[in-house]
């Protein structure tokens, strides 16, 4: 195995299988560190550019894929992405391309895809294309005429690497110091902003849990709750575990119940905040929507509602979200969001806030979803965001991706009033 061959392994269950990366994205078999990270910029990046990659081999290639040999087609868009964006020779990246064809034990394909990529290397094919579906851009030039292109291009870039140091153990300069020690160049800026990703076992007391890694956008989330001392909160929907573990850094919380309704992500909510050495978390595998399966009847002084949206502010950390989410899918989540605020409402109480939060950057997860909230409940208000960063809505603020290094993240937050 190698790492052209474990892409294409990978990039065939997300494009076949419409499975997420995060979840296919197994390079356990590659022992060298260099194949490892080649793999894993391979399927990052044909994911990143998949519709511009896809509508040059349409000019390549005319004939249709059979539904079995998806995998060829897959690696011939991994051999144009080598000649496109990485600085690999060209004769290099076509011969190493072709060996797998050897290794998927198909070797009709082998003049097949030695063809193509010769074809496109004498044409140089290119195609204008802001590497997204239609109905995206579409929803884009709705929700941010001004700002669509910008957006577009943003969700086309490497996202940066930022980390969140745990004010429990040390403070962010003094980590900054062991950072320099282990030679990671940073940048600072919400964090602590890495240079370049690193494997997060080779961050200076990762294991012992000085330090998570969280994009800045995500890490006001804590600092808008503005928890008091010994109060009631719960983490709605908390997997995997960021915001919960930062809540449990800034405040002196008397209960935290954190919830998940998927038990693979429970798991990593656990193992998140065991590392980071807070135990005395409440977690619970259930639908948060469905109290009566939770709940113990008290009520909670703060709610942090990180909704599952539909991802739209955070494509250039999981290019796959162009691939796999449809249009139809935003109205769904949409539902889902209402579901949970109205479920969730009764709980907090007279006087408690709470925030909702969506890493979309389509209004209608966003504040057209609050603003039909605040029209059907008479004991809501929105709650001022008193900050200076993103864009002010008619409610709430929205980052917008690639802003100050930022990830796309909604924020609003709602009081219950007396």
């Amino acid at each position: 195995m190698n790492a052209r061959s474990v892409a294409t392994k990978i990039l065939t269950q997300v494009i076949k299988n419409k499975r997420s990366l995060s979840e296919c994205l197994d390079l356990s078999s590659l022992t060298d560190s260099r194949e490892r990270a080649l793999a894993q910029e391979l399927c990052y990046g044909v994911l990143r550019w998949l519709p511009r990659l896809q509508a040059i081999l349409k000019v390549l290639v005319k004939k249709k894929f059979r539904n079995k040999d998806i995998d060829i087609e897959v690696l011939l868009l991994i051999g144009l992405y080598q000649h496109i964006y990485l600085r690999i020779p060209p004769h290099a990246a076509t011969s190493a391309t072709v060996e797998v064809t050897k290794l998927l034990k198909k070797t009709w394909a082998t003049s097949l895809v030695n063809a193509v990529l010769r074809n496109f290397q004498r044409q140089q094919i290119d195609i204008d294309h802001l590497a997204h579906p239609e109905w995206i851009l579409e929803y884009l030039k709705k929700d941010w005429p001004t700002q669509w292109q910008d957006i577009a291009k943003a969700n086309n870039t490497h996202p940066p690497f930022s980390l969140r140091v745990n004010s429990r153990v040390m403070s962010r300069d003094a980590y900054m110091k062991y950072l320099q020690q282990a030679e990671i160049i940073t940048d600072t800026e919400y964090g602590i902003t890495l240079s370049k990703a690193v494997d997060v076992q080779s961050l200076p007391g990762f294991a012992q849990g000085w330090v998570s890694v969280q994009d800045g956008a995500a890490q006001f989330a804590a600092e808008l709750l503005d928890v008091p001392n010994g109060a009631r909160v719960l983490d709605a929907c908390a997997a995997p575990g960021g915001k919960s573990a930062h809540l449990l850094e800034k405040y002196e919380i008397d209960t935290l119940i954190a919830l998940d309704s998927q038990a693979n992500r429970v798991k990593l909510l656990t193992e998140s905040l065991q590392r980071l050495q807070f135990n005395n978390a409440q977690i619970h595998c259930a639908d948060a929507a469905k109290p009566e399966s939770w709940w113990d009847g008290k009520a909670f002084d703060r709610i942090l509602l990180d909704a599952p949206c539909s991802g739209s502010g955070v494509i250039r950390r999981h290019p796959d979200i162009k691939y796999l989410r449809q249009k139809n899918d935003i109205m769904k989540l949409a539902a889902q969001q209402k579901r949970l605020l109205e479920a969730l409402w009764p709980l907090l109480k007279n006087g408690g806030k709470l925030l909702y939060v969506t890493c979309s950057i389509f209004a209608e997860e966003n504040y057209l979803q609050i603003q039909d909230f605040l029209n059907t409940h008479l004991d809501a208000e929105d709650s001022k965001l008193a900050v200076n960063w993103g864009h002010e809505q008619p409610i709430g603020r929205q980052i917008l991706p690639g802003e100050s290094q930022l990830d796309g993240f909604y924020y609003a937050c709602l009081s219950k009033t007396l």
